[in-house]
């Protein structure tokens, strides 16, 4: 990896018991790893406690999670979120996590891949953008999802179209890489003030 790799978080959206995003999740890490441009953070929010009351008192355990998930989300320099659908829209869990933050979304790109049934999470995608767009966040034109996702993947834990897969990733991570090359040098001659 380069010493000028973009750092990239892939957030695995959903916290359910049983859920699919793991899968999802690291297949497009992998891919982003092959694409070196990126330095790449899985992030899994299982992995994470934050309190669903963002004004309530949260334990000492609540607090160290939030702070790890909060300097690993101001790290990066682009996202990839992972995100089923659920009724129409995303995980309340993943939505909690954006509203926790601010700053570390300012003015840098996300890239959406999701799953699901026969919209394949594109439901979801919609959502999220009015989502980031809120937070000053910007989401990239192409995405990648897969309908009927756990009949998309096989027992190894990669897609079953490879090659289309692989190809729709590539394409979101091209868009993703000029996006985020373009606002780090931006923020670097012009800091966001949001």
């Amino acid at each position: 990896m380069s010493s000028n790799a973009l750092r990239l978080a892939v957030i695995i959206g959903s916290v359910r018991q049983g859920r699919f995003g793991p899968t999802v999740g690291h297949w497009v890490a992998n891919e982003a790893e092959r694409f070196e441009q990126f330095e790449v953070d899985p992030i899994d929010l299982a992995e994470f406690q934050l309190p669903l009351d963002m004004a309530g008192e949260s334990s000492p355990r609540a607090r160290e999670s939030g702070e790890e998930l909060r300097r690993r989300l101001g790290a990066a320099d682009a996202f990839v979120v992972v995100t089923p659908e659920y009724n129409r829209s995303f995980p309340a869990a993943l939505k909690n996590v954006i509203d926790h933050h601010k700053v570390e979304w300012y003015a840098k790109p996300v890239g959406l891949v999701s799953y699901g049934g026969i919209a394949g999470g594109l439901h979801a995608v919609e959502n999220l953008r009015q989502v980031f767009a809120e937070v000053r966040a910007m989401t990239v034109r192409d995405t990648v999802s897969f309908h009927g996702a756990q009949a998309a993947f096989d027992e190894e834990g990669l897609p079953v179209d490879q090659a289309g897969s692989s190809t729709a990733a590539k394409t979101m991570l091209e868009d993703l890489t000029w996006w985020t090359r373009a606002l780090v040098e931006a923020k670097e001659r012009r800091p966001y003030l949001g």
